[in-house]
């Protein structure tokens, strides 16, 4: 699928990090960009930049991504591209301290990475859906979720996260088979040790130290280089139902 100037791309937690660096380079490529975050602040100042839409969303809450969806299609009359980048990443162990991992925490991880992820791409999709076709593929529209390597190598501390990304990357080829009929995309990408404002926060020699355990290159990863994938799988019509690992290599240890 060609980005145009009438290509309208939708990018959940777009306010920061590789959500952000996502909005960025669609916007680049021509697309005209919206923006669902909860940080009001930060949301908007990031939609000024790029001359877009910004829409104040929770996207554990089904109404409000409805409300979202809908304040979109009254702006645009279509929408063409969904990026699911938000998540929360709170660190707590199956037990601790002889206590059992709060439940409430457990359930929070759950409705923002993995239910957020559904509400935004099902209800982007519907929309997708009633789009002419786009391509001599019929392409109707694209999502593009974000897993992460924990998926597969959940670390200590990482019981919830790692429960609610692998089902973010579960979701991803029976969602491609559902949609395929309506001319609908989806892919996951899985990340490995990015640069986000999370890993920014530790002092320099940790993240020197996390670098360094990636195989090559031998670096935190560039939030510009998720972004870079996210515009590949979006032009790339054979890619669907895909996870893609971003992660040079790495295989996560334990701790």
């Amino acid at each position: 699928m060609d980005i145009t100037s009438n290509t309208i791309a939708v990018i959940a937690g777009g306010a920061s990090g590789l959500g952000a660096a996502a909005a960025e380079g669609l916007a680049e490529a021509g697309a005209n960009v919206v923006l669902l975050d909860m940080n009001a602040d930060a949301g908007a100042a990031k939609a000024k930049d790029l001359d877009g839409l910004f829409v104040q969303t929770d996207v554990s809450d089904a109404a409000s991504v409805a409300a979202a969806v809908a304040q979109i299609t009254d702006a645009f009359g279509q929408l063409h591209i969904a990026v699911n980048c938000a998540g929360i990443a709170p660190a707590a162990k199956t037990v601790s301290k002889k206590a059992a991992h709060d439940p409430a925490l457990f359930a929070k991880v759950i409705s923002i990475n993995l239910i957020g992820t559904f509400n935004v791409a099902s209800q982007c999709a519907a929309i997708m859906s009633r789009n002419d076709p786009l391509d001599d593929d019929g392409t109707r529209g694209v999502v593009i979720n974000t897993a992460s390597v924990a998926a597969y190598e959940g670390q200590v501390g990482q019981a919830a996260y790692a429960a609610s990304k692998a089902g973010v990357a579960g979701l991803t080829l029976p969602m491609a088979r559902d949609m395929a009929g309506l001319g609908i995309r989806v892919c996951a990408i899985a990340p490995g040790l990015f640069k986000t404002p999370m890993l920014e926060g530790l002092p320099q020699e940790v993240q020197d130290s996390l670098g360094a355990q990636v195989p090559f290159p031998s670096r935190l990863g560039h939030a510009a280089e998720y972004a870079k994938l996210v515009r590949h799988i979006v032009e790339n019509s054979m890619l669907n139902g895909e996870v893609i690992r971003l992660d040079g290599a790495i295989r996560m240890a334990p701790r």
